[in-house]
C-alpha cells in the first residue's frame, strides 16, 4: 500500500511578499502514519517547492503509482487547488483513492461531496490517527463505517461517520516529517521576515483555542479544546529542526500563544537549548496575552523571538464585541508598546467590512491604526469562512455575494456591509494600506529605522512594491 500526499501547484499569498513555507499540515500526518503503520509506504510531492505544474504533476503521479492520493487545504482559498489535484489522480487512474482534509473541507464536507465526485474521501478534524486507519484499511471499503472521522460515498449516498475523539497528549505526536522533504528543506524561505537565505519551518507549539472569535475557523475546528505541547517539546523539535535541517527561522503557529508562565517557560527551554544565538522565531497572540506576559517578553525576545502578529482586529468596542474577542482596544495600544519596548517587532491584524462598518467607521480604523503606530499593519476583509459563526449568520441572511472560494483570502471583499457595497468596502481595504503605509514621512521613518527589521521590512516593500500590487488587484 502506497499513500502519496501532494501539496498541489498554486499562487503563494502576495501579501507577505516572496516567500514558499512548508506543508506542514501534511508532513505531520505522513510522519504519524510512517511511525504508526509499517504496511504504508509514504512519499510526498510539494510541487512548488519541486517546480511541478499540473502537466508535470499527472506524470509524477504516474510515475510514483500510488493507492492513495492526499491532498488538504488549510485555507479556503486553496480548495480548488485540492480538487484539481485529486482530479487529476484520477485521470492518471481511477482506482487510486482520493482523500481531503482541512479546515475547509471539514466545514464543507457534505457538499464538497456532493459538487467533487473526484474526491472518494475526506477526514475530518483531526488527521492523524483517522488517515492511518483509513490508509490501513484502504482496499477494504466494508471497514469504512467503522472509521471514526471519515465522511464518502456509498452507493450514492453520503455517510458522515461520527466524530474522532481528539488526541489527548499532542506531545506523544512525532516530530514534522521534515526528513520527508529534506531534498526541498533549503527551498523553504520567508524573505520578508527572514530574509533569503534563512531556511524556514513551521512548527506546532498546541492545538486548538479557548476562545471564540466568530471569524474564526480555528477554535470550532479543534472542537472548542487547547490542547499545549509542554515547553520542554516545543524547544526540542525547534532545537532538532535547527540541528538536523539548519533552520534559521520558526514559524510557531499556535493560533494562541497564552499567558501565564508557559511563556516564560518556553523561552527557559529555548534557551537551554543553545540555538537562540542562531533563531529567530515569530507567533501570533492576543493583546492581552502580551499585557499578561510583558514580565516574560525580555527572556522571549532573548530565546530568538523577533516577530509577533497581534490579533487587534477592531478600533470599535461594539465590533469587538460581535467579534467576541474579549479585549479592548487600549489592550492593542498597550500591547504594541510594550512589544516594541522589548525590541520585538510589532505587526497587527486589522479587519473591516463587519455588517455595520461606514465610511465614517472605517475612517476611525484607518487612524486608530496610524496613531497604534506598529511596525507592519495587515489590513482585511470581513471573510466568512465555512465553519465560522460569521459564515453561519451571512449565508442565512444572504449577504455573501461571491461564492468563488479562491477568493477567500481576506484581500477580496465577499459581502457588503448595511451602507457599503462590496466593491466600496474593496475601495476601502485598499485605502487602509495607502493611508499606512503611503505617507512618504512613515516610509523615511521605516527606511531609517534604529530596529534592523524594520529597516529591512520597509525596504522590502519598497523594492516589492507592495502596496502597487494591492492596488492593482482591487482596481482590477
Amino acid at each position: 500500500m502506497k499513500a502519496l500526499f501532494i501539496e498541489p501547484p498554486k499562487d503563494m499569498y502576495f501579501v507577505m511578499g516572496e516567500y514558499l513555507p512548508p506543508p506542514l499540515g501534511i508532513i505531520q500526518i505522513a510522519a504519524y502514519l510512517e511511525k504508526n503503520s509499517k504496511d504504508v509506504e509514504v512519499e510526498i510531492l510539494d510541487c512548488n517547492a519541486e517546480k511541478v505544474d499540473w502537466k508535470e504533476l499527472e506524470k509524477r503521479i504516474e510515475t510514483s503509482n500510488p493507492d492513495i492520493v492526499a491532498s488538504a487545504s488549510l485555507a479556503t482559498c486553496n480548495a480548488y487547488s485540492v480538487v484539481r489535484t485529486l482530479e487529476t489522480a484520477k485521470t492518471v487512474d481511477p482506482s487510486i483513492m482520493t482523500v481531503t482534509g482541512g479546515q475547509h473541507f471539514t466545514a464543507t464536507a457534505e457538499e464538497s461531496l456532493k459538487e467533487y465526485p473526484v474526491i472518494d474521501v475526506i477526514v475530518r478534524g483531526e488527521g492523524e490517527q483517522t488517515f492511518t486507519e483509513l490508509a490501513e484499511n484502504a482496499k477494504q471499503r466494508t471497514a469504512f463505517p467503522r472509521i471514526k472521522g471519515i465522511s464518502y460515498r456509498n452507493n450514492g449516498q453520503i455517510i458522515n461517520n461520527s466524530p474522532r475523539p481528539l488526541i489527548d497528549n499532542v506531545d506523544e505526536l512525532p516530530y514534522p516529517g521534515y526528513h520527508l522533504v529534506k531534498d526541498n528543506i533549503k527551498k523553504y524561505h520567508f524573505s520578508m521576515m527572514a530574509g533569503q537565505n534563512a531556511r524556514y519551518v513551521l512548527i506546532e507549539g498546541s492545538r486548538g483555542c479557548p476562545h471564540e472569535c466568530t471569524f474564526c475557523t480555528q477554535w470550532r475546528h479543534w472542537q472548542g479544546k487547547w490542547r499545549l505541547k509542554s515547553p520542554k517539546r516545543i524547544a526540542a523539535e525547534i532545537e532538532y529542526c535547527h540541528r538536523n535541517f539548519d533552520s534559521g527561522f520558526i514559524w510557531l503557529t499556535d493560533d494562541n500563544f497564552g499567558a501565564g508562565t508557559r511563556a516564560g517557560e518556553i523561552a527557559d527551554e529555548i534557551i537551554k537549548t543553545g540555538v537562540q544565538e542562531d533563531i529567530t522565531w515569530f507567533v501570533q497572540a492576543r493583546c492581552d496575552d502580551i499585557i499578561r506576559n510583558k514580565e516574560a517578553l525580555p527572556k522571549l525576545r532573548k530565546s530568538g523571538l523577533n516577530w509577533v502578529l497581534l490579533g487587534v482586529e477592531n478600533s470599535e468596542p461594539s465590533t469587538l464585541e460581535i467579534f467576541k474577542k474579549t479585549i479592548r482596544p487600549s489592550d492593542a495600544q498597550v500591547a504594541v508598546r510594550l512589544l516594541k519596548e522589548n525590541d520585538i517587532f510589532a505587526h497587527v491584524m486589522l479587519i473591516i467590512g463587519q455588517r455595520k462598518d461606514t465610511l465614517e467607521s472605517i475612517k476611525k480604523q484607518k487612524e486608530f491604526a496610524i496613531n497604534l503606530d506598529p511596525d507592519f499593519a495587515f489590513f482585511s476583509a470581513l471573510t466568512p469562512f465555512p465553519g465560522t459563526e460569521i459564515y453561519q449568520e451571512a449565508k442565512r441572511n444572504g449577504w455573501i455575494e461571491d461564492f468563488n472560494w479562491a477568493h477567500y483570502d481576506m484581500v477580496h471583499a465577499i459581502m457588503p456591509t448595511e451602507t457599503l457595497t462590496r466593491v466600496e468596502v474593496q475601495e476601502q481595504l485598499y485605502e487602509c494600506y495607502r493611508s499606512f503605509y503611503g505617507p512618504l514621512t512613515r516610509k523615511l521613518r521605516a527606511v531609517f529605522s534604529t530596529n534592523a527589521l524594520k529597516r529591512r521590512v520597509s525596504r522590502y516593500m519598497a523594492r516589492r512594491r507592495l502596496l502597487g500590487q494591492f492596488e492593482s488587484m482591487f482596481q482590477g
